[in-house]
């Protein structure tokens, strides 16, 4: 069986990787729109949104070179981890966060991949406002439309995707599908063949 059979596409448009650029366009222009003019601090949440985040960037920084109010950047990287296979560990644990005091007084985009139950981004927001930065906005490329939800919602917000477990362009079933190019549901054959 292949690994393309495993998994059933979320997006179902001819250019799925379009569909995605496009709406990280959108997105980057929002954000140069609100926070033109100061310096950020990008923030990365790994693993899940370094793919996200690099396309993102890219539609700034060819903003940057076209507008009149550019946004400097630099950039900066944390890892969140809450998951075993498909299901929630109801623990966060968050890697890199003793360097956070670096943050103080600045102005933060954090960019994360997906926004589930919203408990994760809630706590890595906590564990953040105790450096005390100015300010602190989320973009998350996806938002989970669960009844499991926290009712925590990101400043911006690419798609609102189905209450399912999806894979690619960088998000994972136990590190597996980070290389697709496009998003889908991965389905129960998936699950049981690729977990740990």
């Amino acid at each position: 069986m292949t690994r393309e059979a495993t998994t059933w596409t979320f997006f179902a448009c001819p250019d799925i990787t379009r569909r995605i650029w496009t709406r990280t366009e959108r997105l980057a222009r929002d954000i140069v729109r609100d926070m033109g003019g100061h310096h950020i601090v990008a923030l990365c949440v790994l693993k899940g949104g370094y793919k996200f985040f690099a396309d993102l960037l890219d539609y700034i920084k060819t903003l940057n070179q076209n507008n009149d109010k550019s946004v400097p950047l630099t950039v900066d990287f944390i890892r969140v981890k809450s998951y075993c296979n498909d299901k929630s560990t109801n623990n966060v644990k968050v890697i890199g966060g003793d360097e956070l005091s670096s943050l103080t007084g600045k102005h933060v985009l954090i960019v994360e991949d997906i926004v589930e139950t919203g408990r994760t981004m809630q706590t890595l927001l906590s564990l953040l406002n105790e450096s005390r930065p100015k300010m602190v906005k989320v973009v998350s490329l996806l938002v989970k439309r669960t009844p499991k939800s926290s009712g925590y919602r990101p400043d911006y917000i690419g798609f609102e995707v189905p209450d399912a477990f999806l894979v690619g362009y960088a998000l994972d079933y136990n590190e597996y599908f980070r290389d697709l190019s496009h998003i889908c549901i991965l389905n129960d054959e998936a699950k049981e063949k690729y977990k740990v």
